[in-house]
């Protein structure tokens, strides 16, 4: 077993940051680039939109796939298998002529972007031994954090100066250039055990997932608040693309800064759960999103901004607390309950964009609010039931 501060240990966790950097960055690269799509393929700020959303369906739809698979196959080749695909399909796009084309690339592209994320966990947990698997865990979630920022800064940098194909061009050549990097760098697995594939087996679990009202209601909170919370970045970019801000991709690029306030908030979700339960952390993290999206209502760049660091925080105070609140209640099966948890977490932000576009089609961004609110309270709500079945469970066990 790879052990804490080893050559292999660093090498390992390298390799699975740089891994992690290629998915998240390509999934998210389109984000600030909606405009700019919109405007090149003639289409609709919803129909734009799509570019993204269609990446994150078919990617949470596939992270069920790919764990039992590397189960019985084992985890390197999959991972590997699956980089060089988002290397090939984000190289396809630079070709895209026209929009559906686009589109079924990015459905493609999605299916591939789930091996690593479905897999990273299950490889640490093979190699490294206890304490290695802490420390890597950790660095590893936070090269996810800095995948997403990252694929938007670049996507906004990227298209401001080289364009809609340049910016997949070079997206392509640096996947490609980290995927290499990641075959060298990850060592063989060595405490890999294969196990048979069941797939009705599987099923039966996650029926059994589904069946646990502690777990559904996780599964709840976490896939709308993200349903609310990824898509009101879609349209902030056409808001601040237009007067009086006229902002420019590469600046609208930065405006994802503001997840660095949710880095803070995951960090210190571990220890508000302790102190005051991790439904009553949902709860909260909901309300700060309600109070950050009226925040944006203010129209002052300054103030947009802040709302956005507010939102941050409180969606992954909210994503970071009901993630754990998985792990903790799944009586079994915990890798194929956080799959679903991720399913309903990125199923949630492939949808949120046509549920907030009947807002925004009516009163704009104030309308975006809205519909925020509605959904926001609605969450808050499926909270509240959880806290109460959390305190029947602590009165049974009393």
């Amino acid at each position: 077993m790879i052990a804490p501060h080893t050559a292999a240990f660093w090498r390992a966790t390298l390799a699975l940051c740089l891994g992690s950097f290629v998915v998240f960055a390509n999934l998210y690269v389109t984000q600030p680039l909606l405009p700019m799509i919109a405007e090149q393929f003639g289409v609709s700020a919803l129909q734009s939109s799509v570019s993204f959303t269609i990446s994150t369906f078919t990617l949470g739809i596939s992270l069920l796939f790919y764990g039992p698979l590397s189960d019985a196959i084992g985890r390197k080749g999959i991972m590997l298998f699956t980089m060089v695909g988002i290397a090939l399909t984000t190289t396809c796009l630079a070709f895209a002529g026209d929009y559906q084309s686009l589109l079924i690339l990015r459905a493609a592209q999605g299916f591939f972007l789930a091996g690593l994320p479905a897999i990273a966990v299950a490889y640490m947990s093979d190699e490294f031994n206890a304490d290695a698997l802490m420390i890597a865990v950790g660095i590893y979630i936070s090269g996810n954090s800095l995948g997403g920022i990252g694929g938007r800064l670049l996507g906004g940098f990227l298209g401001e100066n080289f364009g809609l194909i340049g910016t997949f061009e070079i997206m392509a050549l640096l996947s490609l250039s980290l995927t290499l990097a990641f075959a060298w760098l990850l060592p063989a697995s060595k405490g890999f055990l294969p196990k048979p594939l069941r797939p009705k087996s599987m099923l039966h679990q996650l029926a059994a997932h589904l069946a646990n009202k502690r777990l559904l209601l996780s599964y709840l909170i976490g896939g709308l608040s993200f349903f609310i919370f990824v898509n009101q970045y879609s349209f902030i970019t056409f808001v601040l693309k237009d007067s009086p801000y006229s902002l420019s991709a590469q600046f609208i690029g930065l405006l994802f800064l503001t997840y660095l306030s949710g880095t803070y908030a995951s960090a210190i979700s571990g220890k508000l759960g302790k102190r005051y339960s991790q439904p009553v952390c949902m709860m909260a993290g909901t309300v700060i999103i309600m109070l950050g999206s009226a925040v944006t209502l203010v129209p002052s760049m300054y103030a947009i901004i802040l709302g956005l660091l507010i939102n941050a925080f409180g969606f992954f105070l909210t994503h970071s607390t009901a993630s754990s609140w998985v792990s903790l209640n799944a009586k079994s099966g915990k890798a194929s309950a956080s799959s679903l948890y991720l399913t309903f977490y990125y199923l949630g932000a492939s949808t949120g964009g046509i549920y907030l576009n009947m807002f925004w089609q009516r009163a704009h961004w104030a309308g975006v609010v809205l519909g925020s609110w509605l959904m926001l309270l609605v969450i808050l709500a499926l909270g509240y039931r959880l806290r109460h079945l959390h305190g029947i469970s602590q009165q049974t066990s009393l």
